[in-house]
């Protein structure tokens, strides 16, 4: 999988961008702030709909538009896959509303045909590496849980589908737990079972698909970081639900966790699961009535990464913490590969800064002779020695991109 031709308009610090790009391996150079993130963030966009830097889409919009009277971005693509060719497109646009405010509306198109944005997702498949990976470890678990959504939304539209779902069923339920709260009614039964039914649903198939995610994971990701660490270390991938799905109904326990080592879950069908998230759910009614939440599900599971027994988020150091995301990354680049049969798009954001000279060069040659890798950088120095013999070198200033000599 590539892109062939990227189009941008009123992107960022982009009014308007036409760029055939190669495959292989493409270096974007130049100073901080003239655009080369800029490029991954539109690439990264497509496939997922969503900035990996911003939550809000109005700040796409490259500020100079915001003068004219009808403000629109468009990102479009052209993709060539092991099957087909793709032609893909979001357009933002600014309008007012009857009542006066502004809003944005966003528009996806497919080969030309008007889409929604989960028939978006699964065309472009990208796996971004960044400086701002190290918050897996060190940050809090919604950055965690968000790694799990994004790079499970590329590859199972139904996940998505159920997870959209699920948010949109627990902001009802919680809606009715305080409602429920705040009158001090008692009972409240009836009124939550219905809500109770669809959230389990959805739930379960997040959990189960994040659970299967995690086991795969890890087993692609241990023979990486022994490689990088030279056997001296063992990493763990730990998936933590807020409910334990090992627990049956009647209370006895199925599987204890700690029976599993610090890996992941039993494979558990969703209905299974499901049945345990609801008994888990009735058994904290009391406690969710008196605080006006839902307390046990998907959003509030957590994901920890350890070696040799030591959780890193706690103890470990700078450099184990790379280390440990580095080989988490590759593993998606090959766990992506086996679910799909494509290679993703790779986004490398001034990663070789961020790497000591063997981690650098252990990166550089897992991805010689990808379909194609997109880095940034501001000293192509960094990068010369790992660099394939095709490499193609391009220099970005103030929104421009020259190709090197």
């Amino acid at each position: 999988m590539r892109l062939s031709h990227l189009s941008l308009t009123n992107f960022r610090n982009y009014s308007r961008l036409e760029l055939d790009i190669p495959s292989g391996q493409l270096v974007l150079h130049g100073d901080n702030a003239q655009g080369k993130t800029n490029l991954l963030e539109a690439i990264y966009y497509l496939a997922t709909s969503r900035s990996p830097y911003t939550e809000a889409d109005r700040q796409l919009i490259n500020w100079l538009a915001e003068e004219e009277h009808l403000t629109f971005t468009r990102v479009v693509a052209e993709l060539i896959t092991r099957l087909e060719k793709k032609r893909l497109e979001i357009t933002l646009v600014k309008e007012p509303t009857p009542d006066g405010p502004v809003r944005l509306r966003k528009e996806i198109r497919i080969n030309g045909l008007p889409r929604r944005r989960l028939d978006l997702l699964g065309h472009v498949i990208v796996v971004m590496f960044a400086p701002q990976d190290m918050a897996l470890v060190e940050g809090p678990p919604t950055n965690r849980r968000r790694y799990l959504n994004v790079t499970l939304c590329q590859v199972e539209p139904p996940y998505c589908r159920a997870l959209g779902e699920f948010g949109k069923v627990l902001t009802q339920r919680n809606a009715l737990l305080k409602r429920l709260g705040d009158e001090r009614r008692s009972g409240g039964d009836d009124e939550l079972a219905f809500w109770d039914k669809r959230l389990v649903e959805d739930g379960a198939i997040v959990i189960a698909a994040r659970n299967r995610l995690v086991r795969d994971l890890e087993r692609l990701a241990q023979p990486i970081h022994e490689e990088l660490t030279g056997g001296l270390e063992h990493l763990k991938l730990h998936y933590q639900p807020s409910l334990d799905p090992t627990a049956d109904p009647q209370g006895q326990m199925a599987f204890s966790p700690a029976d599993l080592g610090a890996s992941a879950l039993p494979d558990l069908e969703p209905k299974v699961i499901a049945e345990r998230y609801l008994a888990a759910l009735k058994a904290r009614r009391r406690e969710e009535f008196a605080r006006g939440q839902t307390l046990i599900g998907p959003q509030r599971d957590e994901l920890r990464f350890l070696v040799n027994g030591k959780d890193l988020g706690h103890y470990g150091s700078r450099g184990q913490n790379r280390t440990a995301i580095l080989a988490l990354k590759l593993a998606e680049v090959n766990w992506m590969r086996e679910q799909t049969g494509e290679s993703p798009i790779l986004l490398l954001d001034e990663v070789a800064a961020e790497l000591d000279e063997n981690r650098r060069a252990f990166l550089l040659n897992s991805i010689n002779g990808v379909e194609q890798a997109v880095l940034t950088t501001t000293d192509p120095g960094l990068l010369a020695e790992g660099l394939g013999a095709e490499a193609v070198l391009w220099q970005v200033e103030a929104g421009r991109i020259t190709k090197d000599v």
